[in-house]
């Protein structure tokens, strides 16, 4: 049994942030000013310089401290948590309210407080 330590490669870490935000290396490039070979070599990379950890931060939007501690474990368990519902088989990332009719209840609302508004100035009106 192998009692080594696992190494926290940054340039493999940034490269799967990447690849899970839907980012080619040509796009991060761009938005680094630096050529697509250049975010290669970052990417195979066990450790890049602070500074341009921060950089490649801004453009992942993430921190750096989030980059270090970036965990693809983490991640699936995240998402394996978030979408499923194990105890009756239902997906809770189903919509549970009825959009249309929210925006139908709303503008409801909206007229009527138009015609208070309305029947409040006629009212002023007839005073006069």
């Amino acid at each position: 049994m192998s009692t080594t330590a696992k190494t926290n490669h940054i340039g493999r870490k940034i490269s799967r942030i990447r690849e899970l935000r839907g980012m080619k290396q040509e796009t991060l490039a761009e938005e680094l000013g630096i050529s697509q070979q250049g975010v290669s070599k970052i990417e195979k990379n066990e450790t890049i310089d602070d500074e341009m950890l921060s950089k490649v931060a801004e453009v992942l939007k993430v921190s750096p401290e989030a980059i270090k501690h970036f965990s693809e474990e983490a991640v699936f368990n995240i998402m394996d948590n978030t979408f499923k519902d194990n105890s009756a088989n239902n997906n809770n990332y189903f919509c549970t309210i009825n959009p249309i009719e929210k925006i139908v209840e709303l503008y409801e609302r909206l007229v009527e407080a138009e015609k208070d508004k309305v029947k409040y100035l006629e009212d002023l009106l007839k005073k006069k």
